[in-house]
């Protein structure tokens, strides 16, 4: 699947040149789980900055000002949207008022036109699952704890979404997809990606060695964890076992039938699953076979993004 990855530097300990090493090397470390494209987000002069294409992270070789203190980026497998469309690749960007945010997501939604329809968003070219989530906070107008709670409880299927608003707040909102946060108190600064040994690799090949000793900040499904520009953190939490509204409609080919429970639903888990699958052109017999073989669900979904059981 996709990966995640970033850095908040919050006392500003590195210099120009550190954080462009630190970057590069969790960039490419992360095209592990995926060489699509990649993208970066983050402040700068004020401004947010959203720097995506097409490419794998490796050819891209990003760099952010001195002054950036939080990164959010993002490696992309595609699995819905033109995958040589940089406006399908993440971060994406979203407004409330006049404040701007960025938002990054790995998993797969299985709801997204489902909550499209119902919830009357707007039309748009940009084709995957994951900008609904974009179109949810702006429909909400807000961009906090709470709109947040709403977005996890209301989607179904497997996700990370990371948020960058425009305090510079850096919101993990943990669903069941992995997640590792590291942090360097020494140093002041956070370093995260979606796996424990992406992280590694990428905190090894930047070279930066003074970076030793972390400390592994947990967080579990149905965590909501901020770490501010100061490095505060502050952790709430969402149901991930809440119910849907009842179908909206049972006439949308993409879903073989109404999404009655919760993305926790077992069934509704497995129909989701053989809607993707189709996407790598496998039909829902194959995908039953496999159940019948005595595969897992999780084992499944590895060999569709993996290639391999």
């Amino acid at each position: 699947m996709c990966c995640l990855f970033g850095f908040i530097d919050y006392n500003h300990n590195l210099s120009g040149k550190q954080k462009n090493r630190l970057l590069r090397s969790l960039a490419s470390a992360a095209e592990e789980r995926g060489t699509d494209a990649a993208g970066i987000a983050y402040h700068a002069g004020g401004k947010l900055h959203i720097m995506k294409k097409a490419k794998p992270a490796h050819v891209l070789r990003f760099r952010v000002p001195a002054e950036t203190s939080v990164v959010m980026g993002h490696t992309r497998y595609a699995t819905q949207g033109d995958a040589k469309k940089a406006y399908n690749a993440h971060p994406f960007q979203g407004q409330i008022g006049n404040k701007k945010f960025a938002l990054a997501h790995n998993g797969v939604l299985l709801n997204d036109r489902l909550l499209q329809q119902a919830e009357d968003l707007p039309k748009t070219h940009i084709g995957t699952d994951s900008y609904v989530a974009v179109q949810l906070l702006e429909k909400q107008n807000a961009l906090n704890f709470n709109s947040l709670r709403k977005v996890a409880e209301e989607v179904q299927g497997t996700f990370v979404f990371t948020v960058l608003d425009a305090q510079d707040n850096l919101y993990f909102v943990h669903g069941d997809n992995p997640l590792c946060l590291y942090h360097f108190p020494k140093q002041s600064i956070y370093v995260y990606a979606s796996t424990q040994s992406i992280l590694e690799h990428g905190l090894t090949a930047s070279g930066l060695s003074f970076l030793k000793k972390p400390v592994e900040v947990k967080t579990d499904e149905g965590d909501i964890l901020r770490i501010d520009r100061h490095g505060e953190r502050k952790l709430q939490h969402f149901c991930i076992n809440s119910f849907c509204p009842p179908c909206y409609s049972d006439a949308i080919e993409w879903y073989p039938k109404p999404l009655s429970a919760g993305r926790r639903n077992p069934d509704a888990y497995w129909e989701g699953l053989v809607s993707v699958a189709a996407s790598f052109g496998y039909t829902p017999k194959d995908i039953h076979t496999l159940r019948e073989c005595g595969f897992t669900s999780d084992e499944i979904e590895d060999f569709l993004y993996c290639g391999e059981i």
